[in-house]
């Protein structure tokens, strides 16, 4: 015990400088094998963190059954969202302090806006309040969360190593793919998720970082979890082309219902979000999502179990534990109840999002688009137009929707695939994630992710000019050395000040630092060796300049103002006293020389 404890104190004392020595030790290694370590600990902590997530929403549910039993007094189902909305809320406001939702949204931002800097509380707060959102039955996923976790604890190892925002957004892109390889287990939809909705570069380097960090997260996963899929699926009728033209329809019907999914979500948030009061906003919720959940029980969390169900054969699961359920035993009823069934999630997901829940909507696409799928194969089987798979139909049918809404196809297919086992469907995964996604992009260019930050003029990581510009801050570019003038100098003054710089033009500014104008040297170049105007104040040659800058412009703006003068200098202001000038030239060589080590390999 006194060895122990000798080895405590010994260790405490010198923690500071292990940890030191141990940051000294791995930045030797190199920019390269660096990061491959960096993106094999991203991946091994976002699948443990996945993990842990799963098990604790599995948990919370079984306790939560067990304690109120609600698959026999379902009246429970009005009062159990609203609790687990206001511990969220309650999470976020009194400990977290911060805007946790729409994690998938939050990571574009950070990668446009934020230098990919996340802060650290996200790798643990999501999490947590996710639990209490969906544990207790708000209608939304779990990935949106994990995502940001996985990002966030890519960010913040990074941030560590203090990394370039190059290599700091590489290993966001190996958290958000490890969150995802990890909870599906599919660590080929990780790696396409992140090079499709993150829109990482793809590069040999970022491809290597990606599959060591997706692929040790889906081990982690497997490891702890087994080797159970989230929806178990064998093929009983494999695909046929006489049935190409159904899945041509299934991706129109799919492309256009996740219009309404995208602008109603949008547009039920934004009224919810109009309420002032936070708890009023948390009651109106409440009250909305507990009455739904009420009449539809499978609205209850996530919804997986819902689309198994499906998926099995058993079509009247869905309604179990509800009013309906007598009713989807009639084949015409059940029709009108599975169209309200996959509008109604989106109220739903909206609904939770907008009250103050945590989630995202990766979950809710999925069972919207699997219960559609089925929808529409029933129907058609119902009318005797065709004989079709309606357990295929409800995998497609997700990939559809998913294709759209994420405005992500490729990750749509490989997810389905991955998660289902369902390769034998591959084909008809491509045709109806391509013409859902062709559908949708006739109405809507943004997807649910990318939409609000359009909007704000806030989505950049989809062009890389705008990246690299967000970089510069225009304190990097200024420039201080030019000679300043006096209004009441006269020509003079200024062709003896003109003998001593290499500049060719001055600043006009006042005693008290204020910026008026600005004298060229091309201006005076014709009158600067007549002597007998050098009596003539600067205050009758100068000029105005041709737009004024403000030091805390950002370089998009600036750049903007370059265009639309033509000047190639243009005076620096703060609170309308001088600081210098920025020159377009001076921009251009930054610019390029950010790109190169942006793109570099």
């Amino acid at each position: 015990m006194e060895r122990n404890d000798n080895f405590i104190k010994w260790f405490v004392r010198h923690r500071t400088h292990l940890r030191r020595s141990i940051w000294i030790w791995f930045r030797q290694l190199g920019e390269k094998r660096l990061m491959i370590i960096l993106a094999l600990v991203v991946g091994i902590l976002s699948g443990l963190l996945s993990v842990v997530l799963k098990n604790v929403l599995h948990f919370t549910s079984i306790k939560l059954q067990q304690i109120f039993p609600v698959d026999k007094v379902n009246i429970l189902y009005l009062a159990l969202p609203a609790i687990g909305l206001l511990l969220t809320i309650l999470f976020v406001k009194l400990l977290v302090k911060d805007d946790i939702r729409h994690g998938v949204s939050k990571v574009l931002y950070a990668i446009s806006r934020g230098g990919s800097k996340i802060k650290a509380h996200n790798t643990f707060s999501s999490i947590i309040a996710s639990v209490f959102t969906i544990g207790f039955g708000g209608s939304v996923g779990a990935e949106a969360p994990i995502v940001y976790t996985g990002a966030a604890i890519g960010s913040n190892v990074g941030k560590s190593f203090k990394l370039s925002y190059k290599n700091l957004t590489l290993l966001i892109g190996c958290g958000a793919a490890g969150a995802i390889s990890s909870i599906f287990k599919a660590p080929l939809a990780g790696i396409v998720f992140t090079l499709e909705v993150l829109m990482l570069d793809l590069t040999s380097a970022s491809i290597v970082l990606l599959l060591i960090s997706s692929v040790s997260a889906a081990t982690v996963s497997y490891f702890l979890l087994g080797k159970e899929v989230v929806l178990s699926y064998s093929i009983i009728r494999p695909f046929a082309l006489n049935v190409i033209p159904w899945y041509i329809l299934l991706g129109i019907f799919t492309g256009i219902i996740s219009l309404y999914f995208i602008r109603a979500s949008m547009h039920i948030e934004k009224r919810l979000g109009n309420i002032q009061s936070r708890y009023m906003r948390w009651a109106v919720g409440g009250i909305i999502l507990g009455i739904l959940i009420f009449l539809f029980p499978s609205l209850y969390g996530e919804g997986y179990g819902a689309l198994q169900s499906l998926l099995d054969g058993r079509t009247a699961a869905p309604f179990n534990n509800s009013f309906f359920f007598h009713f989807a035993q009639n084949p015409w009823l059940l029709l009108i109840l599975l169209a309200s069934l996959f509008l109604i999630k989106v109220v739903a997901t909206a609904v939770t999002n907008g009250s103050g829940g945590v989630g995202g909507t990766f979950a809710p696409t999925l069972f919207f688009g699997g219960v559609a799928g089925f929808f529409v194969a029933r129907l058609l089987n119902q009318f005797g137009l065709a004989n079709l798979s309606e357990s295929n139909f409800v995998l497609v049918g997700m990939a559809g929707t998913m294709a759209a809404v994420m405005h992500a196809p490729l990750t749509a297919i490989f997810l389905i695939a991955e998660i289902t086992g369902g390769y034998a469907l591959f084909v008809p995964l491509i045709i109806v994630a391509t013409v859902s996604f062709l559908t949708i992009l006739s109405f809507e260019p943004y997807s649910i992710y990318t939409k609000k930050l359009a909007k704000r003029g806030d989505l950049i990581t989809h062009n890389k000019d705008k990246a690299v510009l967000t970089l510069l801050s225009l304190k990097r570019v200024l420039e201080t050395d030019f000679v300043p003038v006096l209004p009441t100098e006269t020509l003079g003054d200024l062709v003896r000040k003109i003998s001593q710089c290499k500049r060719n033009l001055f600043p006009v500014i006042t005693k008290k630092g204020e910026f008026l104008g600005v004298v060229y040297l091309d201006d005076i170049r014709t009158i600067m060796f007549d002597s007998s105007k050098y009596s003539m104040p600067i205050s009758d040659i100068m000029t105005l300049a041709p737009e004024v800058l403000h030091y805390d412009e950002p370089m998009e703006r600036v750049m903007h103002k370059f265009d639309q003068t033509g000047a190639w200098n243009l005076p620096v202001v703060d609170n309308g006293k001088y600081e210098g000038f920025v020159s377009k030239s001076k921009i251009f060589s930054i610019y390029r020389s950010m790109l190169e080590q942006f793109s570099d390999e």
